[in-house]
């Protein structure tokens, strides 16, 4: 295994972006290739530092259509197809979370390493039909997170991001989707709040009538 992921890594390191491309839609549709795309980046970067956004950009992109392909296959497929996949229990908390917490559901998996189940909340979206839009945002922000997060970490720390990922990679993962639940949560109390103050002060009925 360790011979055909260093084979994958030498492919994709070799024709540059697309490699990254190919690589990022595989992991993200039907093939897993555990980290692999986070390691691409930091080698990809640390060969040519200004392409930076170039690398991020195009792992988040494959990602994203990646992802979409498995979503619009559970979309036709139903929840047969996702509990044939993966079993009862695991589909059935998924369920839970993703009815509490919506798309946060999807997006804090999308920023965790591997063995986050993604792809069960991926499927999961197909299969309770959240709209195509919302979806490719939602990974589009994960995956983009993640994947500058990684190219970032590279410019600042050079050879020593991999060692660094390696040892603080789920630590750092952790710390960003905290950050992001921490602010979503605060716009949605702002939100509650502003709505409230509007409500209190908008004109009743009754001031219209006089």
């Amino acid at each position: 295994m360790k011979t055909v992921l260093a084979w994958i890594q030498a492919f994709a390191v070799a024709i540059g972006g697309p490699g990254l491309f190919i690589i990022a839609f595989l992991d993200s549709s039907f093939l897993s290739f555990p980290q692999v795309i986070d390691l691409l980046v930091v080698t990809s970067v640390l060969q040519h530092p200004h392409w930076m956004p170039y690398y991020a950009g195009i792992s988040t992109l494959g990602s994203i259509l990646g992802c979409l392909t498995i979503y619009s296959v559970a979309r036709k497929g139903g929840e047969a197809l996702l509990r044939r996949r993966f079993s009862g229990a695991a589909v059935d908390r998924a369920q839970a979370v993703s009815q509490r917490y919506g798309v946060f559901a999807l997006l804090v998996p999308s920023l965790l390493p591997p063995p986050a189940p993604f792809k069960l909340f991926v499927l999961l979206a197909g299969v309770s039909g959240l709209a195509p839009v919302r979806f490719a945002l939602t990974i589009a922000f994960g995956r983009g997170l993640r994947y500058f997060g990684i190219g970032l970490l590279t410019l600042w720390y050079g050879q020593q991001t991999l060692a660094f990922l390696e040892t603080n990679g789920r630590t750092v993962a952790f710390w960003l989707a905290g950050i992001v639940v921490a602010g979503a949560l605060v716009a949605l109390i702002w939100r509650q709040f502003r709505r409230r103050q509007d409500v209190l002060t908008s004109p009743t009925s009754a001031d219209i009538i006089l």
